[in-house]
């Protein structure tokens, strides 16, 4: 079969151990770096209050503080890095954890419908959520967030889940 590699991420070779060795990887992509927003906010916020607070009182421990934030946004960083989305010819999972791995599974086959949503974030940084339908079973993959190249990615899933060429959007 044609390996179609679409999207490939230089990182996702991390993901091969997680294939069958009769499977190639048709698609391969980390989630948005906007799941990252939260993180950086609270370090930024957090660094402007260390500052205001530690002139102020003219203490240093709340620096202590602030480095917890960051180490926070350091470990969030490391877990955006090494999680994917996978989509191969037949099945589709979402490979994540730092120290435990975690590989969340769904065969194509019983995939029966895949919705693209976005949010009013989502369009103006570029990022959607896909909602995926199995057949009357409650999948572990239901909800997929963060997307990058959303109208693009979706296509792409469309036509590999279904053999549709022509996928459009919702």
């Amino acid at each position: 079969m044609q390996d179609m590699m679409v999207f490939r991420d230089a990182g996702s070779r991390t993901v091969d151990r997680y294939l069958m060795s009769y499977e190639g990887r048709v698609i391969a992509v980390r989630r948005h770096p906007a799941v990252l927003l939260l993180p950086v906010s609270l370090v930024v916020a957090g660094l402007v209050l260390c500052g205001f607070v530690g002139a102020a009182l003219g203490v240093t421990w709340v620096w202590w503080l602030w480095l917890l934030l960051l180490g926070y946004l350091t470990w969030k960083v490391i877990a955006w890095s090494i999680e994917f989305f996978l989509v191969t010819e037949h099945r589709v999972m979402v490979i994540s954890g730092v120290l435990n791995r975690s590989v969340a599974m769904m065969p194509l086959a019983k995939v029966t419908d895949i919705a693209l949503e976005r949010s009013l974030a989502g369009r103006m940084l570029g990022y959607g959520e896909f909602v995926m339908e199995s057949a009357g079973q409650k999948q572990a993959l239901r909800n997929v967030g963060y997307m990058p190249y959303p109208e693009q990615l979706y296509l792409e899933v469309s036509s590999v889940i279904f053999g549709a060429e022509d996928a459009s959007p919702d």
